[in-house]
């Protein structure tokens, strides 16, 4: 991460005096909440930042003011269960008006409709409480009523009544899903007071300074995900994330609705050592060893964060709803995690030797898992001659492999989430005998081009890169090189789609995070929202409709710009369709191919339920149901394998820390050894035109 840029804007802006007046408006127990004089002088340099040098520099003009405007209400109320048509209706004058008012400084319409959110916000939790203070026995979960959970494009309700009657609904829906988990009344009664009460002191607690960032906020990611401004806090704990100076679980989050969300796993982390955490699962609860466990849902995501990290051996156990659950299936599993350091060791490279035996052959290929482009910065700078690289550790490896006589290679980059751009670069070296590696547009539209400068390749025997859709940013560059020089066949799914770069500019007060410049492949082609596509592709283990950087709202498109090389015979092309072919054939009742297949398509029929039965009768029978075909998926793959079927399926114990994961071999891993035996078919055809 950079942080750089001319501070001239600072300069123009900082000797700001006067201040708009503030409007009066919204209810008397939230007009403590007013914009002051740094705040102010803030979103004026946002403003002007974002002018001067965000790589699109889009104007500010009526049709941003829009987005800001719904991006902001989206922000507040995502499942428009707050605000009544009266207030859109009132808050619709100032639709086009948002660029004018940040372009002078005025903040007090954001401010006036954040007092409005918390004065509903605060109505609907007084009406839920009411509600339960009659007793969770009142609801008859016999009447056949149904609730409608996805609420992006409902129509906002007309009047208090209707939005009575949607959490009148809502409670019911709380109440049925801990029911059918097995919980009593009374202790349901308690468990959603005290969360409804908890979720009203947070209100109590809301400063300014939340509300000028959520504001804020609203406005920079018109521009793309990655600009957002950060708080004097927000930049703190910023700072200390990518400094990985505190201990914690290893998980990246983010805030999604009333729920934080995981969206990756830091390789080798905790989370990820655990195997009972995974990206798109909501984290609803947290508690210290053994203690109580507290419930976080509608908590913002930094005090989240807050319960989660913790000394270094210190057990973390966290209440989740699986990503896999359908939209009507709140049942969750409570995880245990020891929280510990990601060590740089622990990232490193390391290999492997896959055996297979392929057409009456016996084979070896070299396996090196890639979990992160690391570097160890301060023994680099340091002039330390033994310090820590992926580079290095591949290029050992690789001197390791060819003593073992291996008959190729595979790169394996899943969940390889990126790192540095320089080891990405270097890596790349490796394989080409020098060249350009990746090419750096900025907002001016000068190209900065990357190269490999060392004569010579390391490894030019066969080889294949093995990536998913959480392989991002440095690993596209890589496997995108790969691909563009004809260096290495690339499997696998669709890639993350990251290919922006962002700097940290501080601010009189905060900073702001604002994308600069974008990646370009030496092909010409943006590594932003497509990724790389693999040459064969192999079934998503996540659905990339709600993973990945065309998932997120805003993304920068995809472009291309003037290539960096020529076109290339490519080796790979005749023999592609038949490849796929093969390919097809031997993984069409592979049992690890078929059960991802099957689960992803379960997973996404899911996902398109937008209501829920509120009759008990029909939801234990939908639950049922869900949980017979998911055990039944699971039982087709252990029969397959010869393994004794499960009776009902598995849940980690709450009471137990997670033991650490056993060793496996590189022939369990389906997606590993198919990559092998593509790379095997290839050097077959190959051999077999030469002598013909």
């Amino acid at each position: 991460m950079q942080r750089f840029l001319p501070s001239t804007a600072l300069a123009l802006l900082i000797g700001l005096q006067a201040l708009p007046a503030a409007a009066k408006t919204g209810p008397e127990s939230w007009e403590y909440l007013q914009p002051d004089r740094e705040q102010v002088i803030a979103s004026l340099n946002v403003v002007e930042l974002l002018k001067r040098h965000h790589y699109n520099k889009p104007p500010l003009d009526d049709s941003r003011s829009v987005k800001v405007y719904e991006g902001y209400l989206k922000m507040l109320d995502p499942a428009r269960s707050y605000f009544t048509a009266a207030d859109i209706a009132e808050f619709n004058q100032w639709q086009k008006k948002f660029d004018d008012f940040l372009k002078g400084g005025d903040l007090e319409p954001g401010f006036s409709i954040y007092r409005r959110y918390l004065q509903r916000a605060q109505e609907r939790l007084d009406y839920s409480l009411g509600l339960l203070d009659k007793g969770v026995d009142q609801f008859d979960f016999s009447v056949d009523e149904s609730l409608l959970v996805d609420r992006e494009k409902a129509s906002w309700a007309k009047d208090n009544a209707e939005l009575d009657d949607l959490w009148r609904k809502r409670v019911k829906d709380e109440v049925l899903r801990l029911k059918i988990a097995g919980k009593e009344p009374k202790a349901i009664q308690e468990l959603l007071t005290k969360r409804y009460k908890n979720q009203r002191s947070r209100l109590d607690q809301t400063s300014g300074e939340d509300v000028f960032q959520a504001y804020v906020n609203a406005f920079a990611q018109t521009y793309d995900p990655h600009t957002n401004y950060l708080s004097p806090d927000s930049a703190e704990n910023f700072d200390i994330n990518m400094s990985l100076s505190l201990e914690g679980i290893g998980a990246v989050l983010q805030s999604s609705s009333e729920y934080v969300q995981v969206v990756r796993l830091v390789p080798a982390g905790p989370a990820e050592k655990s195997k009972q955490v995974a990206p798109a699962d909501k984290i609803i609860g947290v508690a210290q060893g053994d203690g109580e466990m507290v419930d976080v849902i509608g908590w913002r995501l930094d005090e989240v964060v807050k319960l989660i990290r913790g000394p270094k051996g210190s057990k973390v156990r966290l209440e989740v709803i699986p990503a896999t659950n359908a939209p009507s299936d709140q049942t969750t599993k409570v995880v245990s995690i020891i929280r510990e350091a990601v060590k740089l060791e622990e990232q490193a490279a390391q290999k492997s030797v896959l055996k297979l035996k392929h057409e009456g052959h016996d084979y070896k290929l070299g396996i090196i898992k890639v979990p992160a482009f690391y570097l160890d910065f301060k023994a680099y700078r340091a002039q330390d001659p033994n310090y820590k690289s992926t580079t290095r550790d591949v290029k050992r490896l690789i001197g390791e492999l060819k003593k073992e006589k291996v008959d190729g290679l595979v790169i394996d980059l899943r969940d390889n989430g990126g790192g540095s751009l320089q080891e990405a670069t270097e890596l790349t070296g490796l394989f080409i005998d020098q060249g350009p590696t990746v090419l750096v547009r900025n907002s001016d539209g000068e190209v900065d081009v990357l190269a490999d400068e060392d004569p010579g390749v390391l490894y030019d025997g066969p080889m294949a890169v093995l990536v998913d859709r959480l392989s991002a940013s440095a690993s596209e560059i890589f496997a995108g090189a790969m691909q563009d020089y004809h260096r290495a066949l690339i499997l696998g799914g669709q890639t993350f789609g990251k290919g922006t770069v962002q700097t940290i500019q501080p601010l009189n007060h905060g900073e702001l995070k604002l994308t600069l410049a974008k990646f370009y492949r030496v092909s010409g082609q943006s590594t932003q929202h497509q990724g790389v596509l693999p040459d064969i592709a192999y079934p998503n283990t996540v659905d990339t409709k709600e993973i990945g950087e065309s998932a997120l709202p805003e993304a920068m498109p995809w472009d291309s710009i003037k290539p960096a090389i020529g076109p290339e015979n490519n080796p790979y092309k005749p023999f592609l369709a038949e490849l796929t072919k093969r390919h097809d054939a031997r993984t069409q009742n592979d049992p690890d191919f078929v059960l991802t297949r099957e689960r992803l398509s379960l997973a996404q029929e899911l996902m398109k339920e937008t209501t829920v039965s509120l009759n008990e009768q029909k939801r234990r029978a939908q639950h049922a149901s869900i949980e017979a075909r998911q055990l039944a998926l699971e039982n087709a793959n252990r029969t397959a394998k010869g393994q004794e079927p499960l009776k009902e399926l598995k849940e980690e114990s709450d009471d137990e820390v997670p033991k650490e994961p056993e060793k496996t071999k590189p022939e369990d891993d389906a997606y590993l050894s198919e990559s092998g035996h593509i790379l095997l078919d290839y050097l077959g055809l190959q051999t077999s035109v030469a002598k013909h």
